[in-house]
């Protein structure tokens, strides 16, 4: 038996009649009753029977419809589930993401993308940059937001946007005394907190690029590998830092963000992920990515 003579039995016991069956498939009437033969002479026993009503089941075509019935059904739910694959529209989804992302593009692209594909389950890991890369290889993430530059041949970087360097300071620092754009060599002797360059050579090299071309070395008294660590020391009064504009949606006790005079100094943030075609449920979160990118002001 093939899964064409299950739905023509089916389809005349759902309509009672072979030639409204016949309708309802788009068939000739005589095909359908020649498989309704091979399938009861398959099964050795009589499946329907006509009578003045129309055609109605026998006892064991009964039974037998029934189990057909369970069969197509989970054969439909098979075939859309297999559609929602292909869409994208279901299953998990591995995102790291640098703490920088959590305060711009993260927290919309998420709700965008619950909105759109309400049956992900999307799975977050705050890593740095370079944490991102070793799972990325290593197949736990599908993709990543981190920080430019990426050098890898083995893995693909898309710009989604640029971020201006500001100054995060403690309330009580000169600097932080009014609301004027801060000139960078006003900084010479301050103490500056910066994510080590190991974990972030694009900000760490950014900001000693800047200070250089302000006269001065920076002098590093702490590193910090995650964002919030980094302003909850400005917070502490423990130095200033030089952070992406996002970051300022950090709102700390004890911390003011001013912009710096000059020409702006750009941080990239971007999709980091292998160098492959992405699967369809990746490429449904890394469009909605590009369209808030769009969106945005870099």
């Amino acid at each position: 038996m093939d899964l064409r003579q299950l739905r023509y039995f089916a389809a005349i016991v759902e309509e009672g009649s072979l030639s409204r069956a016949a309708a309802r498939l788009h068939v000739s009437q005589p095909p359908l009753s020649t498989h309704l033969k091979a399938l009861e002479r398959e099964i050795g026993a009589a499946l329907l029977v006509r009578g003045n009503r129309g055609v109605t089941p026998t006892a064991a075509g009964a039974v037998f419809y029934e189990e057909v019935r369970a069969v197509l059904s989970r054969l439909e739910q098979a075939q859309e589930r297999a559609l929602q694959v292909h869409r994208g529209d279901v299953g998990v989804l591995s995102v790291g993401f640098v703490s920088i992302a959590d305060y711009s593009i993260l927290p919309p692209a998420l709700s965008h993308f619950r909105a759109r594909c309400p049956r992900v389950e999307v799975q977050l890991h705050e890593l740095t940059t370079d944490a991102q890369i070793r799972e990325l290889r290593a197949g736990r993430l599908d993709l990543a937001i981190g920080l430019a530059p990426v050098d890898e041949p083995d893995l693909r970087f898309e710009r989604l946007r640029r971020e201006a360097l500001i100054l995060a300071a403690p309330e009580d620092h000169p600097a932080a005394q009014h609301s004027d754009p801060v000139d960078l060599r006003s900084l010479a002797k301050a103490s500056f907190i910066v994510p080590p360059r190991a974990i972030g050579p694009g900000l760490y090299d950014l900001v000693i690029s800047r200070c250089r071309a302000a006269g001065f070395v920076p002098r590093i008294t702490q590193s910090a590998r995650q964002m919030q660590t980094v302003i909850g020391l400005v917070s502490a009064g423990m130095g200033v830092a030089l952070v992406p504009s996002s970051v300022q949606n950090l709102q700390r006790a004890g911390v003011r963000y001013l912009p710096l005079s000059g020409r702006s100094a750009k941080i990239e943030l971007g999709i980091l992920r292998r160098d492959a075609d992405a699967a369809p449920l990746a490429q449904n979160f890394i469009e909605t990515l590009r369209g808030l990118a769009d969106a945005a002001p870099s």
